[in-house]
């Protein structure tokens, strides 16, 4: 069964490794489902890519607050 998923909004690109692969935040939709925030690994031109969670807004939210006090 082939995955199939869009990029709805690219949030932010946290890093690129020298192969030209960037790890992403960015707001998928898989298989025809509601978005959901995403951050993975990607390829230049988006056909591939590495293993990564998904995180639901509220997830998101709770993240954000906790590395608020992170140093």
């Amino acid at each position: 069964m082939d995955i199939q998923y869009e990029i709805i909004e690219n949030i932010v690109v946290l890093s690129e490794s020298p192969k030209g692969w960037t790890k992403e935040l960015n707001l998928v939709s898989w298989n025809g489902r509601d978005p959901k925030y995403d951050l993975r690994d990607w390829a230049p031109d988006h056909k591939k890519m590495g293993k990564g969670i998904t995180l639901t807004k509220e997830e998101v939210l709770k993240l954000k607050e906790s590395l608020g006090s992170f140093n």
